[in-house]
């Protein structure tokens, strides 16, 4: 599914030119849990947003389900990504004005999927994240694990190949990060493939491989053997 080969990330200014990622390869199977560590600054949010399509290496290749992604324009990216990959962000990123069935419908009313179609995927979706009976409350209604679940069933609605998060549970306590991250490890238990980027060891733990970034570079690939042996 993913393909990547000696992927470079150079930002500059005038003044200064920082490599966020420097000579990444690695190749990521379909239906396979990455999650993504390491310190601060060491390259993991920008090795996702270029795995997203939300930006370009500056050099080296990537290569998503059959297209070299890499060398698309702008509006080919966001054709490829449309249906395709599904994101989970830290902060929820819900629209505060529509409801909780309005913020998950909106990839599906991207699409143009017809509205007698898009009220049961919604609502199959909401049910599945345990939500449903708060499909018409807003988010500032809900709990920050409740916005989490939301957030969550807006990524899969669309039944995307790819699930990107970006440290699911860094603003939830304990409990309801527990939460989110039970509902990702299923997820990917009924085949979806998801990439993690997490501080939490905990949160890692449920992942089936380790990537681990220093200075934007990959010191560590590693199976989770116990997570296998299960």
């Amino acid at each position: 599914m993913i393909n990547v080969n000696n992927l470079k990330k150079v930002y500059r200014t005038d003044e200064i030119e920082t490599t966020s990622l420097n000579d990444i390869n690695f190749k990521i199977d379909e239906g396979e849990f990455v999650a993504v560590m390491g310190p601060s600054g060491c390259g993991k949010s920008t090795l996702l947003n270029i795995l997203g399509l939300l930006d370009k290496p500056t050099s080296g290749d990537y290569e998503f389900n059959g297209v070299m992604a890499s060398s698309l324009g702008g509006k080919q990216r966001t054709l490829l990504l449309k249906g395709n990959i599904g994101f989970i962000f830290q902060s929820f990123n819900l629209i505060d004005d529509l409801t909780v069935f309005e913020n998950v419908e909106l990839p599906l009313l991207y699409q143009k999927v017809p509205k007698s179609e898009r009220k049961q995927k919604v609502e199959e979706i909401l049910k599945k994240v345990d939500i449903l009976h708060r499909k018409n409350h807003f988010p500032n209604q809900l709990s920050g694990g409740q916005q989490q679940r939301v957030a969550v069933a807006r990524a899969i609605v669309s039944e995307p190949k790819l699930i990107l998060a970006d440290e699911p549970t860094g603003n939830l306590d304990s409990e309801n990060g527990n939460d989110v991250i039970e509902i990702i490890k299923k997820l990917n238990e009924e085949g979806a493939t998801i990439v993690m980027v997490t501080h939490s060891n905990h949160d890692a733990s449920f992942a089936k491989r380790i990537i681990r970034l220093f200075d934007g570079k990959i010191v560590e690939d590693s199976i989770n053997e116990k997570v296998l042996a299960n």
